[in-house]
């Protein structure tokens, strides 16, 4: 039987509107709870509204729903699609991972494969692109393009900084940052994600002018190790971000790059301030 494959994600990937509108990829928007009032990431609130709110009330999030998943991957199957490709937030901070993977196993007549990424934001989002460009080559079957994507984990690196660590305190995101709740509020460290995909303090770092420095001496470090991709993120500190972007892109071995706000889904947990980096080594 000829294999048709689609991919399926989910919001926090942050990828472009016009990239998720390929007819191949979708995407599974995360929750977003205030009070009884429940909204869809990026579909019924933008990042903005969260940042004008979020002094006054923090929301919560929540993963798609089964009945979500399961909604989807039946339509998948009635577009004529054999398998499917999930690719998802890092288990480590979601349970969406392991929804989508019960759900997959219930769908008859579909082979659904769900992958934790142990990432986020652009780290998911290129994760993403590979497998998309994977399948429209169509040299790989659909084994073949699982175990490729799996390993192209290990090329991925994430690194980002907040205003204040109060938001991932405050959402239980907090991680294997270490250090007193007192201590904590006043650092302004560099924070990655480790091989079980949870935050962990990458450097400490006491200014944002100094995490900022530090999160270009990071990325210049690491392309002197071949070409890469270099992302970066931000929330609600798009000047910041961009003057970091600007001097990125005149170093050597940056293949590309992209620029963009992450989820409001994620917002909920960093705060507005955030500025990250995703580094992809360009294996293929």
């Amino acid at each position: 039987m000829k294999e048709k494959i689609a991919l399926v994600t989910d919001s926090t990937c942050d990828l472009p509107q016009q990239t998720l509108d390929n007819s191949i990829i979708s995407c599974l928007p995360l929750k977003i709870i205030y009070g009884d009032k429940e909204y869809r990431d990026r579909l019924d609130i933008k990042p903005g509204e969260i940042y004008d709110k979020i002094e006054d009330k923090i929301p919560t999030t929540s993963m798609p729903g089964p009945d979500d998943i399961q909604k989807e991957l039946l339509k998948l199957k009635d577009r004529g699609f054999t398998h499917v490709l999930a690719i998802h937030i890092s288990s480590g901070l979601s349970s969406t991972y392991e929804i989508s993977n019960m759900v997959g196993k219930q769908i008859e007549g579909l082979t659904v494969e769900v992958i934790d990424s142990k990432l986020i934001s652009m780290g998911l989002g290129r994760l993403v692109l590979y497998a998309k460009e994977l399948i429209e080559a169509r040299k790989f079957d659909f084994n073949e393009i699982v175990n490729k994507v799996r390993a192209k984990i290990n090329d991925v690196e994430l690194y980002f900084v907040v205003k204040t660590l109060k938001y991932l305190i405050h959402g239980g995101r907090i991680g294997k940052v270490k250090g007193t709740i007192g201590e904590l509020l006043n650092l302004k460290p560099i924070i990655s994600m480790d091989s079980e995909g949870e935050y962990y303090t990458f450097k400490k770092v006491r200014s944002r002018k100094r995490s900022l420095g530090q999160l270009f001496k990071i990325v210049r470090e690491k392309i002197k190790e071949g070409i890469c991709y270099v992302d970066v993120m931000h929330a609600n500190a798009e000047q910041e971000a961009r003057e970091l972007l600007d001097k990125l892109k005149k170093l050597e071995n940056v293949k590309d790059t992209y620029f963009g706000e992450i989820s409001p889904a994620m917002v909920v947990h960093s705060g507005p301030g955030l500025i990250g980096v995703c580094v992809t080594r360009a294996t293929d």
